[in-house]
């Protein structure tokens, strides 16, 4: 399949889904509220427009420049996650009234008068939108302000890990996705706050960005300024391969970045040293010539006895890296869903969403993300520059 027809697929599958949540907004919220005409006119203009913008979404994105693009797709950004909320909202009444009408079936009552129901779906659709608004607007403050990027300690034995090395500290980033809605400015409040802590090491598990080098090279500048005696690595994310991977890779070695690209290094604190290797994201093969993740290549002639740690963007590579003997597996992707309830389909695609997790002895540490794609919201998680501490010696 070329990559104009697995993109075509992707866009009209994508505009298809868009155009059916926004048919099933506006019978709940228009059609079954029976408005005054005026109203209807008003809100079904509303929807239509706000449904052509979210279509015209997927032919903007990559069209406009930066400046422009973020005051043009702000607002449509904002949109794709409030008519989520509205959605799974809007479904869950739907599954009450059902379960109610099925309940008044076997009481045998009798059809629901047609005021009535009117007086369910107006409450309904009154309430679900005033509830999308407070939380919306409740989570783009979450998402946006860099306060909100909360500082998360997480501490992990490693059996093979050298005393001397005990209490060695990576800070991991992820899923910054500079671009359309965070900038330099931001990416600088970041750096700051990760120098701040004075780690050992730096690890950006993917999805740095969104566009190419031509477009953001200026907004991750910052990332020269990061500080870290033993070093700042990186492995691709999913979105690196929308964006021009072959440029960022040559171009982030730049900024002081090491990219590793099915590879390892050796960490050294005099004669103590551990692994450090990269994979190509999960699904990098066939997007970019020669890429693809082959953490067989990376561990080629490894002395197996030093400790070993991964960065690997999606979870899901959790599985090869346990077979491998892998210690901890660093990654990112997931967001911890980002706006809840979406974490449950993320379960869909992969073993785990958040957080530290022992999968088969290997440790799996899966950062929330630092930024955010898409919507800018985060609702039921935390955006997270997390601090971990290595321990020498098993778990206690």
């Amino acid at each position: 399949m070329t990559d104009k027809v697995r993109i075509a697929i992707f866009l009209s599958t994508a505009i298809g889904i868009m155009l059916g949540v926004h048919f099933y907004l506006w019978t709940r919220l228009v059609r079954d509220t029976a408005l005054p005409l005026g109203w209807r006119r008003v809100l079904t203009i509303a929807l239509g427009t706000l449904m052509f913008g979210l279509a015209s979404f997927f032919l903007l994105r990559r069209s406009l420049p930066l400046e422009t693009g973020r005051v043009v797709l702000f607002p449509i950004y904002v949109w794709m996650g409030m008519m989520f909320l509205i959605f799974v909202m809007l479904l869950s009444g739907d599954l009450l009234r059902l379960v109610f009408k099925i309940a008044t079936a076997l009481r045998n009552d009798g059809p629901m008068d047609s005021s009535r129901r009117l007086f369910i779906s107006r409450t309904i659709a009154g309430a679900v939108t005033t509830s999308a608004i407070g939380l919306t607007t409740l989570a783009s403050r979450s998402a946006l302000a860099l306060s909100n990027v909360v500082v998360e300690k997480v501490t992990v034995p490693l059996q093979r890990l050298p005393e001397a090395l005990d209490g060695f500290r990576i800070v991991q980033l992820s899923d910054l996705h500079i671009g359309p809605t965070l900038d330099k400015h931001w990416l600088e409040g970041i750096v700051a706050r990760v120098n701040a802590l004075k780690p050992d090491l730096v690890a950006i598990t993917g999805d740095l960005v969104d566009g190419s080098v031509e477009e953001l090279g200026g907004e991750v500048a910052a990332l020269a300024q990061l500080k870290a005696p033993h070093g700042v690595y990186f492995c691709t994310g999913n979105h690196e391969y929308y964006s021009g991977v072959g440029d960022w890779c040559t171009h982030l070695p730049k900024l002081g970045v090491r990219v590793l690209r099915n590879e390892r290094v050796s960490i050294e604190r005099g004669s103590a040293t551990f692994d450090l290797a990269g994979v190509d994201d999960f699904n990098a093969r066939g997007m970019a010539l020669g890429h693809g993740p082959a953490l067989s290549r990376a561990l080629e002639e490894r002395d197996t006895s030093r400790e070993l740690i991964l960065l690997a963007h999606q979870p899901r590579q959790i599985f090869e890296a346990a077979k491998a003997g892998v210690g901890l597996q660093l990654s990112g992707h997931t967001h911890g869903g980002q706006i809840w309830p979406w974490h449950y389909l993320v379960r869909l695609q992969q073993p785990y969403v958040a957080g530290l997790i022992d999968h088969e002895g290997t440790q799996l540490y899966i950062s929330q993300g630092t930024g955010f794609w898409g919507p800018p919201l985060r609702l039921g998680t935390r955006a997270e520059i997390t601090e971990i501490t290595l321990r020498s010696g098993p778990k206690k």
